[in-house]
C-alpha cells in the first residue's frame, strides 16, 4: 500500500481520532475500554506487534478484526495448527503454464494486520516464518526479499490453557511483541449487554466503519514521534529495565528492546491524552504489558505462570519515580 502526501496531524487531533477509533471498536467489544486503549497505544507505535493471551471465547479475534475495520486497514487471519507450513503464511512461487514461468502467489502475510490465531499451536519452523516479517517488514522467498504492505502489524493470540500439543513461543519471538495483554472475563452487567446487543442485532456479524484512512493512521504514528521525553524519564526507563536483570527471581532480564518498547508506548499514551510530553505514570502504566513477557524466571519458578507480573510489580515499586515539570523543559 503506497501512502502519498499523508495529512499532518497535531497531538490534539490524534487524541480525538484515537478516542473515536476506540469508540468504534466498542460497538463490537463491551466493557474493555482500558484494554482497547492500551491496544490503540501499541498500534500507534512502530513495531507495535501485539500478543493476546487469554481463555477461549473472550473476543481476542474480534478485537483484532474490529481494529482493522476502524483503522481502514486490510486484515487477514490464519488459524495456526501443527500441520501449518511456512509457505502457507508467506506464499511462494508456482509455475504458471499459461505464461510458461514461475509467478509469485502471495500468502496471507501480505496484509496490514495479520492475525496469527493460536500461534503456539504451530511448529517452531512455522512460527519462525514471522520473525523476519515482524522485525524487517519483509519476506524472503527464493533468495528475493519482498517488502510487506505498510503499516504491517502482527496480532497473535494464544490460550493459557490446553498446553498439550502446543509449542511455546521462543524468547526471540516473544521479544518482538511490544506488549502482551489479557482481555479478561466481562462483568455480569457487561455480559448481559453483550446478549442484549446480539438479540437486537439479529445476526452474529458486526459492521464497523473506518474512522481514519491508512494515510491518516500513518500520520498519527508520525505525530507520536514528536512527543517530548525528558532525560529523567529515559533514565527512569533504563533503571526499571536494569533492575529486571538484577532481580533475584530472574534468570534473564529485559533486553534494550524492552526499553525501546516502554519509550514508544509511553509516548503513544501521552499523545492519546492530548499531551506533548511523557510523565512517569505513562511509563508505569505499560511496565507489566511491555516487560513481563521479556523476562525468564529462575528454573525453580517456571511452574508459576503469573509470577512474571509480580516480579515487574516489585521492580516498579523499587525504583524511585522522577519528579520534575516537563512542560518547562521543552
Amino acid at each position: 500500500m503506497t501512502l502519498e502526501n499523508p495529512h499532518e496531524i497535531c497531538i490534539e487531533q490524534l487524541a480525538q481520532l484515537s478516542a473515536r477509533i476506540v469508540g468504534e471498536v466498542e460497538k463490537a467489544i463491551v466493557g474493555k475500554r482500558e484494554v482497547l486503549n492500551h491496544i490503540m497505544a501499541a498500534l500507534l507505535c512502530s513495531g507495535g506487534h501485539i500478543l493476546l493471551e487469554d481463555n477461549p471465547g473472550l473476543a481476542k479475534t474480534l478485537i483484532a478484526n474490529s481494529f482493522s475495520s476502524a483503522l481502514g486497514l486490510d486484515f487477514k487471519r490464519v488459524q495456526f495448527t501443527p500441520d501449518l507450513l511456512p509457505g502457507d503464511i508467506t506464499g511462494g512461487y508456482i509455475f504458471d503454464s499459461s505464461q510458461n514461468q514461475f509467478v509469485l502467489r502471495e500468502g496471507p502475510i501480505f496484509t496490514n494486520i495479520f492475525l496469527a490465531d493460536e500461534i503456539n499451536r504451530a511448529s517452531p519452523k512455522t512460527q519462525s516464518a514471522l520473525l523476519e516479517a515482524m522485525q524487517e517488514y519483509q519476506v524472503s522467498l527464493e533468495g528475493e526479499s519482498l517488502p510487506l504492505p505498510f503499516p504491517f502489524v502482527v496480532i497473535a493470540t494464544q490460550n493459557p490453557v490446553e498446553y498439550e500439543g502446543t509449542f511455546p513461543l521462543p524468547e526471540a519471538q516473544l521479544d518482538r511483541f511490544i506488549v502482551k495483554f489479557s482481555v479478561g472475563y466481562p462483568e455480569p452487567q457487561e455480559e448481559q449487554e453483550i446478549l442484549k446487543r446480539r438479540r437486537e442485532r439479529k445476526q452474529d456479524s458486526i459492521l464497523l466503519e473506518a474512522v481514519v484512512s491508512p494515510a491518516q493512521f500513518m500520520s498519527m504514528r508520525q505525530a507520536v514521534e514528536t512527543i517530548y521525553v525528558h532525560a529523567d524519564i529515559e533514565r527512569y526507563i533504563v533503571e526499571l529495565v536494569g533492575k529486571t536483570r538484577r532481580h533475584r527471581q530472574v534468570a534473564v532480564g529485559v533486553s534494550p528492546r524492552g526499553s525501546l518498547a516502554l519509550l514508544k508506548l509511553s509516548r503513544a499514551w501521552a499523545a492519546m491524552q492530548g499531551r506533548n510530553f511523557v510523565l512517569p505514570d505513562d511509563v508505569k502504566r505499560f511496565a507489566q504489558p511491555a516487560l513481563s513477557h521479556r523476562i525468564i524466571l529462575e528454573p525453580a519458578l517456571w511452574g508459576s505462570r503469573s509470577l512474571e507480573n509480580g516480579v515487574i510489580e516489585d521492580v516498579v515499586k523499587s525504583i524511585a519515580v522522577p519528579v520534575f515539570d516537563p512542560s518547562h523543559e521543552q
